[in-house]
């Protein structure tokens, strides 16, 4: 009896034992792959490569509300996740379970940034603005597009580099490097330039970068898209007849003062191969990253006989052309005594 006493004790230890090891699988299951984040719409997280568990546990509380945070810290630590740099914008959802938040981080499941790349008038500024969207800082990029291997390997120069930039809205990862960044922006213009617009490049006798840089003048000109291919029409004139483009921004440009209202006379004898009244031809490279709708204003520019344009006396942005200087010079005085009577000085 006592043998049968002693034989039903271990076999109950052994039950309960086996049960216990059941529940807590359950619960070890539950913990990692049940569901654990209440909240109330998809939202999102960056990582960096110095963050740890415990800092990206912390970033998932700033978004959501977990009922425990026990599985991410089991997975991490059983996985040695924190020798392991990860970076990128990952998705936190509703019900989502700490198993899947950990896959989704260590496989690099990031969800795609959408990155306003504009015309603006620098790479510094672009420079600042890419790297406001994405996780490297505006040095690394600023590092790259001074350097003179690095520009030389894209196939450009300095005065050029602004034409392999295209304005538009594109899907990075947030964590790209600067380098990828620039590959991506130079695959993109590679599509740009398809054989109907390299076809109208070389029929109006210019490279896509003489495009480009002339577009470049045409948005400095004016901000109506409608107009752009006027303007591009009436330089082209000029760049058929040899005559000077006398283009106002490409002074501002060699000024370094794009804040100017009013170009002066002395300005004008500015020494720089951007001064387009004193050298024929287009300038060496773009005075601003071109537009989409600058570059096809050149591409399909308007045909008609103008040669001169001024800024209308409204200053509603946009001008009035002309085929003679005498008509030139009647709609200068008009906009001159406009800035006069604002007593707008340059």
């Amino acid at each position: 009896m006592k043998k049968k006493r002693v034989i039903i004790t271990v076999a109950s230890i052994v039950a309960a034992l086996a049960t216990i090891a059941v529940i807590s699988s359950g619960i070890l299951y539950y913990i990692v792959k049940g569901p654990q984040i209440n909240i109330d719409e998809t939202a999102y997280i960056y990582i960096y490569p110095t963050d740890n568990s415990d800092s990206i546990v912390n970033k998932i509380k700033a978004v959501a509300t977990p009922s425990s945070t026990l599985g991410f810290k089991i997975l991490a630590e059983h996985n040695d996740f924190d020798s392991k740099k990860r970076s990128g914008k990952f998705a936190i959802k509703d019900k989502d379970s700490w198993h899947s938040i950990y896959s989704r981080i260590v496989t690099k499941q990031q969800t795609p940034v959408k990155v306003v790349v504009p015309s603006v008038r620098s790479f510094e500024q672009l420079s600042k603005v890419v790297s406001d969207q994405l996780m490297f800082d505006s040095l690394a990029i600023q590092e790259l597009f001074t350097s003179n291997v690095f520009v030389q390997n894209l196939g450009y120069k300095f005065e050029t580099l602004p034409t392999l930039i295209l304005p538009d809205t594109y899907e990075f990862y947030w964590n790209v490097e600067p380098e990828r960044f620039f590959i991506r922006m130079m695959n993109e213009r590679k599509k740009f330039w398809n054989e109907e617009r390299l076809a109208k490049a070389k029929a109006l006798n210019m490279t896509p970068e003489e495009v480009a840089t002339l577009a470049s003048i045409v948005d400095e000109e004016t901000n109506n898209n409608a107009e752009k291919p006027i303007v591009a029409g009436l330089y082209i004139n000029r760049l058929k007849r040899n005559i000077p483009l006398q283009a106002d921004p490409t002074v501002k440009f060699a000024l370094g003062d794009f804040a100017r209202k009013r170009i002066l006379l002395a300005d004008l004898e500015v020494e720089s191969p951007y001064n387009t009244y004193k050298n024929t031809g287009l300038p060496p490279g773009p005075i601003r990253i071109a537009t989409i709708a600058g570059i096809e204003s050149v591409l399909n520019y308007a045909k008609h006989n103008y040669i001169y344009m001024c800024a209308k006396e409204d200053f509603s942005g946009t001008h009035n052309f002309a085929v003679t200087l005498s008509e030139h010079n009647a709609n200068a005085r008009r906009y001159q005594a406009a800035l006069n009577k604002l007593n707008i000085k340059k």
